[in-house]
């Protein structure tokens, strides 16, 4: 079965960089698109990144344009978000997506806390 699984979370001071991975299994990881999503305390779920599979097109939420990067790598079956001049409102539960046959599969989710 699908399994998306991330890492790489944790606590950053404002203006600092973390990169996050998501390894992926269960799938053909290099025929579908990839999307980064966060959720923040007492927000809905909003979409960060995606990353399409044949021309690696990416497409950015305004909010993170210019600081965030989503990247892959069909060889290793692995997701990068990698985030550099964050701020505390970028703080939420980072999550992996793709939707394979219409259905839509989650990782468990990567906690980024940007404070000082």
């Amino acid at each position: 079965q699908v399994q998306l699984v991330e890492s790489g979370g944790g606590l950053v001071q404002p203006g600092g960089s973390l990169r996050l991975s998501c390894a992926a299994s269960g799938f053909t990881f290099s025929s579908y698109a990839m999307s980064w999503y966060r959720q923040a305390p007492g927000k809905e779920r909003e979409l960060v990144a995606k990353i399409s599979f044949v021309t690696y097109r990416t497409n950015y939420a305004d909010s993170v344009k210019g600081r965030f990067t989503i990247s892959r790598d069909n060889a290793k079956n692995t997701l990068y978000l990698q985030m550099n001049s964050l701020k505390p409102e970028d703080t939420a539960v980072y999550y992996c997506n793709t939707v394979i046959g219409g259905k839509g599969s989650w990782g468990q989710g990567t906690q980024v806390t940007v404070s000082s």
